[in-house]
């Protein structure tokens, strides 16, 4: 379990690392820029994390109470969910207001299809013709 624990460390430190500079925004990157910072994490897999993280980006607060997350937020929609997206609900009234047309035309055609099939059961009843067919002299 050891020999393996001496190999899981460097690479999760590494992968930690990696995603770290990957997060980062390029200004609070220090020393270097972040290509340089994401070669030199990958290429040196022992060294590179431990550097990163002690070097490479600033740990303090920026000024103006800036966070790395501020793009994320800046960039968000409004709408979180779709059911509170109003132009997603007026989509669906439209997609449902659609399939509600179509239903009634197949709901005016099966009647129209039904009654012509009545018509055409009394058209033959009407004229004599039952089960046993025309009767010969």
């Amino acid at each position: 379990m050891l020999r393996a624990l001496m190999y899981i460390l460097p690479i999760a430190l590494t992968i930690y690392a990696f995603i770290d500079c990957l997060n980062t925004p390029e200004d609070e990157a220090r020393h270097l820029p972040k290509v340089a910072w994401v070669f030199i994490i990958l290429l040196f897999w022992i060294v590179g994390p431990i550097v990163w993280l002690a070097a490479g980006k600033a740990r303090r607060a920026p000024a103006g109470g800036r966070t790395s997350s501020e793009w994320h937020r800046n960039h968000r929609t409004e709408w979180v969910a779709p059911d509170d997206n109003p132009e997603f609900l007026k989509s669906l009234r439209e997609e449902n207001a659609k399939d509600e047309s179509l239903l009634k035309d197949w709901e005016a055609d099966l009647r129209r299809r039904e009654e012509e099939l009545k018509r055409r059961e009394q058209d033959d009843d009407g004229t004599g013709k039952g089960d046993e067919g025309p009767k010969r002299p």
